[in-house]
C-alpha cells in the first residue's frame, strides 16, 4: 500500500510539473507546422516579442526609439551651411539670406528601414501660394522624398502637396490642418534591396499617416526623387541619413524620433526568404 501510495505521489507530482511548466511556457507541439518549417501553429518554443514601453502620451517616442530632437539640442543633426534656428522646443529652417543658400538639414546618423515620428508647422499668415507656401520635405536616406508642404486650402500639383511621395504618388486624403498648427507624420520607411550587380531587387516602400490619417498605404517608391523627373535607382548603401528640407520656407520642427526596423519587418516581402 505504501508502495502504491509512492506511486500515485510521484505522478501527482509529475503532472503538478508538467502543468507548471505549460503555465510558464503555453502553447502547443502537436498542431500543424507553419509556413518555413521552423514552428508550429501556438508553438512553446517561438520567441516571445521585446517588450516596449510606449510613451505616456500620443506621439511620444517609444523607450526603444532613438531621439533625433526633442526640443532641447540640435546635436543629432547639421546644417549643410548653419544651424537651424532653435527657440521654445522647435527648430525653424533659417531664411537663406542669413544661411547663404540652400541649406537642408542632415541627420548625423545613418539608418535603413525606419519608423519615423515627426511634428511640423507651416508658417502663419501664409505669405505664398502653392510650392512656395510651406514648403520643406523628409528625405529618407537623402534619396527618397515625403512632402511637406502647407495643404490647407492651397491649390498645387497632385504629386507635390502634403503626403505626396513627391513627384510620384499624392496622398489618398488631404487631412492638412491650417497653417500655424502642430501637424505630426508617423511614416515606416523600408528601404530599396540591390543585388550584388547593383540590380534593384526590391524598390523602397513607405507607409504615411498625416494627423493620424493614412496618406500612403505600403506604397512603392520610383526611386531617388528628383524634380519635374521620374526617379530611378541607384545602388547604395544600406543606411544613410535622413533629411530635412530647405525649400527657403520657414517650417518649424519638434518631436523627432526613430525606431530602425528589424530586418523581420520586412522579410516577408523579400525573395527567397519564405513566409
Amino acid at each position: 500500500m505504501k508502495r502504491i501510495h509512492a506511486v500515485m505521489a510521484m505522478t501527482v507530482g509529475i503532472m503538478a510539473g508538467t502543468l507548471a511548466q505549460a503555465a510558464d511556457k503555453p502553447g502547443f507541439t502537436d498542431t500543424p507546422m507553419l509556413p518555413g518549417g521552423k514552428w508550429h501553429v501556438h508553438d512553446p518554443d517561438r520567441p516571445a516579442p521585446t517588450v516596449v514601453t510606449p510613451a505616456a502620451t500620443p506621439g511620444g517616442a517609444p523607450s526603444d526609439a532613438i531621439i533625433l530632437f526633442d526640443g532641447s539640442s540640435l546635436d543629432a543633426w547639421r546644417g549643410e551651411r548653419a544651424p537651424w534656428t532653435l527657440d521654445r522646443g522647435a527648430m525653424t529652417v533659417p531664411s537663406r539670406a542669413s544661411s547663404g543658400g540652400e541649406n537642408n538639414l542632415i541627420s548625423k546618423q545613418a539608418f535603413g528601414d525606419v519608423q519615423l515620428h515627426l511634428e511640423f508647422r507651416s508658417p502663419t499668415p501664409p505669405q505664398k501660394s502653392s510650392q512656395d507656401r510651406g514648403n520643406s520635405g523628409i528625405w529618407f536616406m537623402q534619396r527618397y522624398e515625403v512632402q511637406i508642404l502647407d495643404g490647407y486650402d492651397n491649390a498645387t500639383y497632385a504629386d507635390g502637396t502634403v503626403g505626396a511621395v513627391y513627384a510620384w504618388k499624392p496622398p489618398l486624403v488631404n487631412p492638412s490642418r491650417r497653417p500655424g498648427e502642430w501637424q505630426s507624420y508617423d511614416i515606416i520607411f523600408e528601404r530599396p534591396r540591390f543585388a550584388a550587380d547593383g540590380s534593384l531587387l526590391r524598390p523602397a516602400y513607405v507607409t504615411a499617416l498625416l494627423n493620424g490619417v493614412l496618406v500612403q498605404n505600403h506604397q512603392a517608391m520610383l526611386g531617388t526623387t528628383v524634380w519635374r523627373t521620374v526617379g530611378q535607382y541607384q545602388a547604395h548603401g544600406d543606411t544613410a541619413p535622413i533629411q530635412l528640407q530647405d525649400h527657403d520656407s520657414a517650417v518649424s520642427f519638434r518631436n523627432i524620433w526613430v525606431r530602425p526596423l528589424p530586418e523581420d519587418a520586412i522579410a516577408q516581402d523579400l525573395k527567397g526568404t519564405g513566409q
